[in-house]
């Protein structure tokens, strides 16, 4: 019988894959310029009304050195992130991400689809020119850097796992194939290129619509889908060593620490209650990517939250940024 042995759950931000010259000056920058900004209360803002409702003293918590110490705390939780996964001697990871326009346009947007092709391919960088803005490099380097990958699947156990949880009436997109030219999201890039970094392991693309509005799933929904993976796991027959790892979150791009914690309190305390009736209000934009944790804590249920490593990852004096977040959850193996 299949078991779920391991889970794990990591931010994949852009920070994660800029250097650190860009924490200390490039995220000033381009921080006045998001237009994805919700205040703490779930209203849309700006960067201007986030600075100048800030108290005194942020400027001292985004300075050059404050940003670099943060930059060395998250290169180092994400290289023990990388050790625990490889120890875990998984057989197959199902990864729950979401995608934002990546594999999906509004025009046509699942809230739930789980790829069952074969492999699943990552494309090559584009071309560097000598004036690309350096959150092009960044995001480029989630891309292979010579040519393109085709990522193993599992995918005996992926198309099972849609048919089941279609007979539990959930309304899951079927993927066997991506079409020429397209390449798996960034949620599930970072997952092969930073954590996995060439670790050979099938995977499971699972993936939630949290980032675009009007259909993504509830966080009850979401607690549901969870709670349905750890059965269905727990009943395939074949022995399998099985992972899961939330990808994305915790908050952004306004980080807040209260509501990170409320999410790590609740999953280290098994609380399915708490973890169904966060408010969707305060699950947007980045901040979306959380419904991807509720997903795993639920599915991680029967497991202990053993190691979190988390990074306030303020990177202006309107003290914007991500909650970086890395966590384990493991049993004896």
């Amino acid at each position: 019988m299949a078991k779920l042995v391991a889970a794990f759950g990591s931010s994949h931000s852009i920070m994660l894959v800029s250097q650190r010259e860009d924490w200390q000056h490039g995220f000033r920058v381009i921080d006045t310029k998001n237009a994805h900004y919700y205040d703490k209360q779930g209203r849309k803002t700006d960067y201007d009304a986030l600075l100048a409702a800030m108290p005194p003293g942020t400027e001292a918590m985004v300075t050059p050195e404050k940003m670099g110490e943060r930059f060395d705390a998250s290169q180092a939780a994400m290289d023990a992130l990388h050790e625990r996964i490889v120890a875990a001697q998984l057989d197959v990871l199902l990864i729950v991400g979401d995608d934002q326009t990546e594999l999906f346009r509004t025009s046509n947007n699942p809230a739930m689809a789980i790829f069952y092709g074969p492999t699943i391919r990552n494309t090559a960088r584009e071309p560097a020119a000598p004036n690309d803005p350096w959150p092009k490099a960044a995001r480029m380097w989630r891309h292979e850097p010579e040519q393109d990958r085709e990522y193993p699947v599992q995918s005996d156990l992926a198309e099972w796992l849609i048919r089941q949880l279609c007979d539990r009436d959930f309304d899951i997109a079927a993927m066997d194939g991506l079409e020429p030219g397209q390449s798996e999201g960034h949620a599930f890039q970072f997952i092969h290129r930073r954590l996995l970094k060439g670790h050979e392991l099938p995977v499971i693309p699972v993936i939630l619509n949290t980032f675009d509005p009007p259909n993504q799933p509830t966080p009850r929904r979401c607690v549901a889908l969870g709670r349905a993976l750890r059965e269905l796991i727990a009943l395939w027959p074949q022995d399998l060593r099985v992972g899961v790892i939330a990808s994305g979150g915790l908050s952004h791009f306004v980080v807040d620490e209260e509501l990170d914690q409320q999410v790590l309190s609740a999953i280290r305390a098994k609380d399915s209650a708490a973890l169904a009736a966060f408010d969707p209000l305060r699950l947007q934009a980045g901040s979306s990517e959380i419904r991807n944790w509720l997903v795993v804590g639920e599915m991680a249920k029967d497991l202990d939250l053993e190691w979190v490593e988390y990074v306030p990852g303020y990177r202006s004096p309107a003290l914007t940024g991500t909650g970086l977040a890395f966590a384990a959850w493991t049993t004896l193996f």
